[in-house]
């Protein structure tokens, strides 16, 4: 997936999502300040997106209405929206993944059915996860750095290396 790093991080009871700012077309920058987070279930629940803008707000609004039916409940409604997302017709062609937290859950939800618990505290996705992923590793043991300032850090290494991400970056957090 070309085009965002968005990473997770929960640490010392935080819960942080935080993302880039860059949208690309083809091999030209079209917007550096774009918004790929969002609040859900009344704040409970955080996402972050990597890929088509619509799709992954199309994805945003199906998550937020699983959330409402199912009580709030993210794995049940994380694993929904994975089973609605492969079998519907129209939701088969998005091309996006997800990132969603709650306070004591992260997943990755992908469009062929994966809704995927990480074993540690962090998770990325996009062009530029595997660079944040890398940073988030080696800074998560600093126990003087938050779960934000690993999230923003992790970003910031990730910007200086891969051309699809930036350095504006965005965080949320629960």
């Amino acid at each position: 997936m070309k085009g965002t790093t968005i990473i997770a991080v929960r640490k010392n009871g935080e819960t942080v999502i935080a993302g880039d700012g860059q949208i690309t077309y083809g091999n030209q920058i079209m917007k550096s300040t774009a918004r790929k987070l969002r609040q859900l279930g009344s704040g409970e629940v955080i996402a972050g997106f990597a890929g088509s803008v619509a799709d992954a707000l199309a994805l945003f609004e199906r998550l937020e209405k699983k959330l409402e039916k199912h009580n709030k409940q993210l794995q049940k409604a994380c694993v929904e929206l994975a089973k609605e997302w492969r079998t519907d017709r129209s939701l088969r062609k998005l091309e996006a993944m997800m990132i969603a937290a709650d306070k004591n859950q992260i997943y990755i939800i992908g469009g062929n059915g994966e809704v995927i618990e990480p074993d540690d505290n962090y998770v990325t996705i996009g062009s530029g996860g595997g660079f944040a992923l890398a940073a988030a590793i080696a800074l998560y043991d600093d126990h003087g750095l938050s779960a934000e300032q690993i999230a923003k850090r992790s970003l910031e290494i990730a910007a200086k290396i891969c051309i699809y991400t930036n350095n504006n970056i965005t965080v949320e957090k629960i």
